[in-house]
């Protein structure tokens, strides 16, 4: 079994030391860039709370030394397996990187739980979660460039027909024929409509102006949006959005409101020929008209790294679409750790002082 790793975290420490000294980042500038916001309730507040003593932490790779400390009086566990949690959880009153209800369960004093992944909706099926009695934070636009890249990626190998030319490198087809070249085209002046402009969308939307794309997207909360963004609907208008839209880039997260939401009515309002590519939730996105949008040709291509079901079955037929490219949920790998390091750091310091946190997940809203 892995070694436990009892550590104590110095407040002082906390604040002094460099956060991401190699990449320049800190969370000044990660806050003003990526538009991270406080919640509204401090940790002071939550009822029951009676001051940090235990922090219960899951090791995924994220450096810990330079932030710890022998000399403050909260004792850090970091762990490896849920099983190793379980193990300590009974005292603890804040847990990173899990998202158990057995291992809350367990953590009598828990006030506060924070996930190193963006999307809530697993953990808002653990009900002391969904009734607001714990707090959560997310890792809510920390992996937004790297994903956003993917998106790009995609796009471009669609556009391309990049799969058409892979297919043909083991025959070593050099001519390709008609087939492999038919409905290449440019990226440059097309419309990029980005549904769902939170920390991923922005982020698409703003690489997709930079590649010289009259971008629009859609938003729930308001029209307010970057100056990069063409024009900002609500939710409602995503349909007729799509109508004008050449690529469209699926950033939503998933609630209530947003299953199932792509479905056959969305598909038949895309034009003709259009790119459909999902970075947001598989389910948000009604496989089976998909599925038809692509046969019939009304999609020309689609670029998938989440998918419903999820895993996709092998038997599945999106795998035989030769203008499907498909990622297995990996658009967040590659990115670089000093953005979570940094938030994590900081809600760690707010946390102990009894602070307001950053990345606040609102129950009701699903994100």
């Amino acid at each position: 079994m892995r070694k436990i790793h009892l550590r104590t975290i110095a407040l002082a420490a906390l604040a002094a030391a460099p956060l991401l000294a190699a990449a320049d980042v800190t969370i000044e500038r990660l806050v003003q860039q990526a538009g991270i916001s406080e919640g509204s309730i401090a940790v002071r507040d939550i009822p029951g709370w009676r001051g940090a003593r235990k922090i219960l932490i899951r090791d995924i790779g994220i450096e810990l030394d330079g932030i710890v400390d022998d000399s403050a009086g909260v004792e850090v566990v970091v762990v490896a397996t849920l099983a190793e949690a379980m193990q300590h959880a009974g005292d603890a009153d804040a847990i990173v990187g899990f998202c158990d209800a057995e291992l809350f369960a367990l953590a009598k004093r828990l006030a506060w739980v924070q996930i190193y992944w963006a999307g809530a909706e697993r953990c808002l099926a653990v009900p002391e979660v969904a009734s607001g009695r714990l707090m959560m934070t997310n890792m809510q636009k920390m992996s937004s460039p790297v994903i956003a890249e993917h998106a790009i990626g995609m796009m471009f190998s669609l556009a391309r027909n990049l799969p058409q030319f892979i297919r043909r490198m083991d025959g070593g087809d050099w001519e390709g024929g008609d087939e492999a070249t038919a409905g290449m085209t440019p990226i440059a002046g097309k419309t990029l409509l980005v549904a769902g402009l939170g920390g991923i969308g922005t982020e698409v939307a703003r690489l997709g102006a930079a590649l010289d794309m009259r971008v629009i997207g859609t938003r729930n909360s308001s029209r307010s949006g970057p100056d990069f963004v063409d024009y900002v609907g609500l939710s409602h208008e995503l349909d007729d959005l799509a109508g004008e839209a050449d690529v469209i880039v699926n950033a939503l997260p998933l609630t209530n409101d947003t299953k199932g939401l792509l479905d056959k009515e969305f598909f038949a309002s895309t034009r003709r020929g259009a790119i459909f590519i999902n970075v947001g939730r598989g389910q948000t996105v009604v496989t089976d008209a998909l599925l038809a949008a692509l046969e019939s040709g009304h999609l020309s291509g689609a670029g998938l790294d989440v998918t419903d079901p999820e895993p996709l079955p092998a038997e599945h037929p999106l795998w035989q679409q030769k203008n499907v490219v498909i990622t297995p949920h990996v658009a967040g790998v590659g990115g670089e750790f000093e953005r979570h390091r940094a938030l994590l750091v900081e809600n760690l310091r707010r946390y102990i002082a009894g602070d307001h946190l950053l990345n606040v997940v609102d129950p009701k809203k699903g994100y």
